[in-house]
């Protein structure tokens, strides 16, 4: 295998088929543009199986991602896809970057989901887009920018119910998307408490209640624990629809 990409959280290989790659998991963990860094033990294990697990369980649901199966306890094998080189955020709850540039208190359940879109581009710090900058950057076209609304909505909707069945609040969270060789858009990257903001609902306090890196961010300590918890609570559900 050669490696042909190394990321914050993952690092990708080709195979020998060369339509199929290798994601390989890591337990680094970054903030702010990595400008903070650490290890968080087991992480990179902890958010390969939950990403198969909601992967799955989304394209249950008719959403096509570029999963084809788990090879590893940290390795999962991929359709290979031309990334759009948009972060999609879907925002549920007032919180993080939203807070701070508006003014709105963290917490406040906004009156809609808001679908936000970033320049995925580190060195530029991943700056929030308008319509018409994504247009003149030639980023996605308008129909594409239409079905990543549409797609990111319906996660939306399908990743609250089963968060919320699981006890847990989906803040808000990140999707990245690809475009395979027939031109069709899939869900790519991971879903996983690094790219979501997740708050237990049995908790009240809002340093105890988080279940994602905002513990890593927070200094808030037991990240691990956190992301342990979130694995079990959406394993034993689903393993419990599957009964």
């Amino acid at each position: 295998m050669k490696k042909l990409y190394e990321g914050k959280a993952k690092i990708l290989y080709s195979t020998e088929d060369t339509e199929v790659l290798l994601t390989h998991f890591k337990d680094d963990a970054t903030a702010f543009n990595a400008q903070k860094r650490g290890t968080i033990g087991q992480k990179g294990k902890m958010n390969c199986q939950i990403t198969v697990a909601l992967f799955q369980w989304l394209e249950s649901k008719g959403i096509q991602t570029h999963l084809i199966e788990q090879s590893a306890d940290d390795k999962i094998l991929v359709k290979r896809v031309k990334i759009i080189p948009i972060e999609v955020v879907v925002r549920n709850i007032a919180a993080g970057s939203l807070c701070r540039q508006t003014g709105l208190e963290e917490g406040y359940q906004l009156p809609f989901p808001l679908v936000e879109y970033y320049f995925k581009k580190d060195e530029l710090g991943d700056p929030l887009l308008t319509r018409d900058r994504l247009f003149v950057l030639e980023l996605a076209t308008e129909e594409q920018l239409k079905q990543l609304q549409t797609l990111a909505l319906s996660i939306n909707q399908y990743l609250q119910e089963l968060f919320a069945s699981c006890q847990i609040t989906l803040v808000d969270f990140k999707l990245e998307f690809g475009i395979d060789t027939q031109g069709q858009i899939l869900l790519a990257d991971e879903i996983s408490p690094d790219t979501c903001r997740l708050w237990d609902q049995n908790e009240s306090d809002p340093q105890r209640r988080v279940m994602d890196k905002d513990r890593f961010r927070r200094d808030l300590g037991q990240v691990e624990t956190a992301y342990q918890q979130v694995q079990k609570r959406i394993l034993d559900r689903l393993a419990s629809h599957e009964a």
